[in-house]
């Protein structure tokens, strides 16, 4: 098990997946409900898991000031997993980070905070669009 599954772990999205390495997006076509046969089947809701308030709670509760909402250390040392600069590289690893990246720290660093909050909103994590840009 690798370091962003024990994350999705500590955020209650350990029922899901790792998500894979970005794919092409197929074009999204809207459809008029009223034009769908009868039969089709109604869509399934994606259970979301309001990992701000988790994380916000966490934050409050630590005798650190910890600042998750921009450092990968900190959302680490907030989840209580490791967070050496090994962990980190290995995680980033795991999530294909940019060769280019990898030898600088810092931008391995940043890559790897906001790949790290896209996934957990890819896995049914509430993440605001501000922290994903």
């Amino acid at each position: 098990m690798g370091l962003f599954s024990s994350i999705l772990d500590k955020l209650g999205l350990g029922g899901a997946k790792a998500a894979p390495a970005p794919e092409p997006v197929p074009e999204v076509i809207f459809v008029d409900p009223a034009d769908l046969p009868p039969t089709a089947a109604a869509p399934v809701a994606i259970p979301v898991v309001d990992v701000m308030s988790q994380l916000e709670e966490k934050a409050a509760a630590s005798a650190q000031k910890l600042n998750w909402k921009t450092s990968i250390v900190d959302l680490l040392k907030l989840l209580d997993l490791d967070s050496s600069f090994g962990a980190r590289k290995e995680m980033a690893k795991e999530l294909d980070c940019p060769e280019k990246l990898m030898g600088d720290s810092a931008q391995m660093n940043m890559w790897l905070h906001k790949e790290v909050l896209r996934r957990i909103a890819e896995n049914g994590g509430n993440v605001p669009a501000d922290l994903l840009d």
